[in-house]
């Protein structure tokens, strides 16, 4: 069993500010709304990074990749708007071709330096499947895996990508999506915020009662595990 916090974390409290990143648009809000939200609300500066333009999320043939990817990038920003977030960014590229090489790498060092996160948040990029029934998309585990390359050590060396920035060491890293939880936030206030930031995405949503219960009810199993209303669990990486 994990430990249950409100949004402090060891060693630091409340964090300054937060860089999260991830694959796809709506995939923060889904891993760590909440969580970003109480930040936000909290005053934290909290920074958003996505990867993939999200022009491959449709079961339509007949779906315009470009037209899809002006949509998501518009559902982003308005999701950003409702969780309170300081800035939000996508870096274009395409769905399925997100890999963990140098250029990847340096965009987050770039990004991690200058927003100089007490705390960044990303996918875990280990597992591989969940049950039997869910395979980890590979854009989502060449982002954790590229978050992880860039925060250790390249980001806090000043030798890797010398024009991205003064180094600097990222303290914590939480992990989302993982299956060895040890960190509970305690999201109990800010699940509607939750629901409405996913909401947002209605590219993606074809019965938004059917999405907002399934999001309630993840959050509250997540925070029965450690005997709060409703959770986001993370792994914890302490790096320094």
């Amino acid at each position: 069993m994990g430990t249950s916090v409100p949004f402090s974390l060891p060693g630091i409290g409340v964090p300054r500010s937060v860089l999260a990143v991830y694959a796809h648009p709506d995939d923060p809000e889904v891993s760590c709304g909440g969580t970003l939200t109480q930040w936000a609300d909290a005053g934290v500066e909290v920074h958003l990074v996505i990867c993939a333009r999200g022009d491959k999320g449709s079961n339509d043939p007949a779906t315009d990749p470009d037209a899809l990817a002006s949509q998501r990038a518009e559902e982003t920003a308005a999701a950003a708007v409702v969780m309170g977030l300081t800035s939000a960014e996508n870096l274009g590229i395409d769905d399925g071709e997100v890999v963990n090489d140098s250029a990847l790498r340096r965009a987050l060092v770039e990004r991690i330096r200058r927003v100089a996160p007490d705390v960044v948040v990303a996918p875990d990029p280990t597992p591989l499947l969940f049950g039997s029934s869910y395979v980890n998309h590979a854009d989502h585990r060449a982002v954790g895996a590229a978050v992880l390359d860039a925060c250790a050590p390249a980001a806090a060396s000043p030798l890797y990508f010398p024009d991205a920035g003064d180094a600097h060491l990222v303290g914590r890293i939480l992990l989302s999506g993982t299956l060895e939880p040890d960190v509970y936030v305690d999201i109990t206030g800010f699940v509607d915020r939750k629901v409405a930031a996913v909401l947002c995405h209605q590219s993606q949503i074809s019965d938004p009662a059917e999405v907002g219960e399934v999001i309630r009810n993840r959050s509250e199993a997540a925070g029965a595990e450690v005997g709060l209303g409703a959770a986001e669990s993370f792994r914890l990486l302490l790096l320094s």
